[in-house]
């Protein structure tokens, strides 16, 4: 399914969560939702999930709404951060609850997964660890065959084992079937090995938003020792927008055209340089750092 949303906006009170949110993803594509703590991800991703209704814009999946529409909803399954059951019920009760509410239920597939994540179908759900409680959770979501998966810090409590599986899983109904899943974390390289495209939030706005291909087009890191430091034409004719000089030498952040860096470094005589590609993590503090929020020294006595 195709997600869009236009101009979406949520304010509780004073305090407006989601600011003029535009988006789209494409079908069978895994997205990444970053953003600084208290940035809206969770707001969004439950505007996305139908939970809360939009102050103003919508939230569209093939170009229906997702709010109050039952058949829209059937075909999204949203996996909060922290994992939710009805009180005193089992892997079974829950079932019972999932088979009612998703039309595309496979029990075949529930049975399949809780017996390869060895999981005791019988047993109250409250008696189980957080992390045992979160493959609860994919056990019941996979075996919903949703169309759109939205998952809020997804694999926080997943021991490495795990989550390989359930990656595993994630990629086979992405590949089979076509799923689209969005998901939020501040695990920035787990992110960058999973996702096709990624948006940052900051302060309830969207500011980035692109394809990882793109990205890595766009942004590089160039290292560089010089005998005589290079003068500020020479960051201006790169498109620098970040630089950091120890000694000799230079650490360079460039966004832009990454055509001909070679022969403009050249120019300046360097006595060796590198091209590196930038990381997803060293993306979003610089893309961060323009809006004031970035790393700095904190000494306490």
């Amino acid at each position: 399914m195709r997600l869009e949303t236009s101009v979406l906006d949520k304010s509780f009170g004073r305090q407006q969560a989601v600011n003029n949110i535009n988006l789209e993803v494409r079908p069978g594509t895994i997205h990444g939702l970053l953003g600084s703590n208290g940035a809206g991800k969770t707001t969004f991703m439950k505007l996305l999930a139908g939970i809360y209704k939009p102050d103003a814009g919508d939230v569209l999946y093939d170009g229906q709404k997702v709010f109050e529409n039952p058949g829209v909803k059937n075909d999204v399954i949203f996996i909060h951060d922290v994992p939710y059951f009805f009180s005193g019920v089992s892997l079974d009760d829950m079932a019972s609850f999932y088979k009612g509410m998703y039309s595309n239920w496979s029990g075949k597939r529930f049975a399949q997964l809780t017996d390869h994540f060895k999981l005791d179908p019988k047993k109250s759900l409250s008696q189980l660890s957080k992390g045992m409680k979160r493959q609860a959770s994919f056990v019941l979501a996979f075996s919903s065959c949703p169309k759109v998966m939205l998952l809020d810090e997804p694999f926080d409590g997943l021991d490495p084992i795990i989550r390989h599986q359930v990656k595993n899983i994630m990629m086979q109904d992405i590949a089979n079937h076509g799923m689209t899943v969005i998901a939020s974390s501040h695990n920035l390289r787990e992110m960058e090995d999973l996702c096709d495209s990624v948006s940052i939030m900051h302060h309830g706005e969207l500011l980035f938003h692109r394809d990882l291909n793109e990205i890595k087009g766009t942004h590089c890191k160039l290292q560089m020792a010089f005998n005589t430091l290079p003068d500020q034409a020479f960051y201006e004719s790169l498109g620098v927008v970040h630089h950091e000089v120890k000694g000799r030498v230079v650490t360079c952040i460039i966004k832009g055209d990454l055509e001909n860096i070679e022969k403009k470094v050249t120019k300046y005589d360097p006595l060796m340089y590198d091209i590196l590609p930038l990381t997803l993590e060293e993306i979003f503090t610089y893309e961060m750092g323009e809006k004031g929020y970035e790393i700095s020294n904190i000494i306490v006595e």
